[in-house]
């Protein structure tokens, strides 16, 4: 009797892995979404201010919104659903506080879009290409739902690494305004990525009512940065 294959069923694994890559040609490596001004300001001026800000900004942002949005949007994807796709996709657009968080979330958006439609293993899934572009105003969840849905990514996994991606983007944004070294990196990575399993598991079926981004010092700080006058990042 022949066994298991060995890697078999590790391919939405490997597409996942590609979508979280700093690979991913969309330019998320550009934006801080404040960090930088909190660095100038002086509110993040060390390691333990920096896991403290990003902590913050994960725990009661990204895991009490964004996560569970990936998640509904997944499931919409899932289900062939493109009207509540598209109202979804215009909440996260209205919940962007600042031009430059919203136009960072456009342009990351259009980005993927046009990766994706280039790309052979996407693009040729029958029916994928003609929904996404028919999404008006594609936000970067929107789009990144689209890809991780269609590689039959589980939903708990994605959300694990769509966290971990902005996680690791923060840091990298930290290394380099702060600055902190690659130790203290990799420190931060290792204390906030302990968080993502149970808030995986808090975001994965929160009630729609119960969806919250209400962090104003992240508004402050994005919106500030816009007049900032020496910048490394878009936002």
């Amino acid at each position: 009797m022949s066994g298991p294959v060995p890697g078999a069923g590790l391919l939405p694994l490997v597409r996942l892995l590609q979508l979280t890559s700093p690979a991913l040609p969309v330019g998320a490596y550009t934006y801080s979404q404040g960090l930088e001004w909190a660095v100038e300001c002086g509110r993040v001026r060390n390691e333990t201010d920096a896991a403290q800000w990003i902590g913050d900004l994960l725990s009661c942002s990204l895991a009490c919104f964004e996560a569970p949005l990936v998640a509904c949007q997944m499931r919409a994807w899932a289900a062939g659903d493109d009207v509540a796709l598209q109202r979804l996709n215009d909440d996260f657009l209205a919940s962007r506080e600042t031009s430059e968080l919203r136009a960072e979330t456009a342009q990351m958006g259009y980005s993927l879009v046009r990766l994706l439609v280039d790309l052979d293993a996407w693009s040729g899934l029958p029916g994928w290409s003609s929904r996404l572009q028919a999404i008006e105003s594609p936000a970067f969840p929107t789009v990144w739902t689209a890809a991780a849905t269609a590689w039959q990514v589980p939903v708990a996994d994605a959300l694990a690494a769509y966290l971990w991606a902005w996680l690791e983007n923060q840091v990298m944004a930290a290394l380099k305004a702060v600055p902190l070294g690659q130790s203290a990196g990799q420190r931060l990575l290792a204390g906030l990525g302990e968080r993502i399993p149970e808030l995986v598991a808090s975001a994965v079926d929160l009630p729609e009512v119960e969806w919250s981004n209400y962090t104003p010092g992240l508004a402050l700080a994005s919106s500030r940065h816009e007049t900032q006058y020496s910048r490394l990042f878009r936002s």
